[in-house]
């Protein structure tokens, strides 16, 4: 498999390592139920997923990576950064 990161260019996937699903992370205050799906639930289908993973063993940087689960196909990746789904994405969606 292989990863083409934004900054390093495509790289194979021993530089990088796996960190899970990428989900929008909730507010702060949404609550205990909604913490515990976001950090337990996964529903785990085939298909196109978005996962996080780190270029550790190259530039450092956290990317969004949406790959076909059954084919390992890489259909897209985009810096972490730009992916929409941190903390401050969530927050301000709560004031909007």
């Amino acid at each position: 498999m292989r990863i083409t990161c934004p900054l390093c260019g495509e790289r194979d996937r021993r530089e990088f390592t796996y960190k899970g699903t990428a989900l929008a992370i909730p507010a702060l205050d949404a609550g205990v139920a909604a913490w515990d799906d976001y950090v337990h639930m996964r529903d785990n289908l085939p298909g196109a997923i978005d996962e996080w993973w780190q270029h550790d063993m190259g530039c450092g940087s956290w990317l969004k990576v949406t790959r076909n689960t059954v084919s390992h196909e890489m259909i897209a990746v985009v810096a972490g950064e730009a992916s929409g789904l941190g903390l401050a994405a969530a927050q301000a969606e709560d004031q909007a």
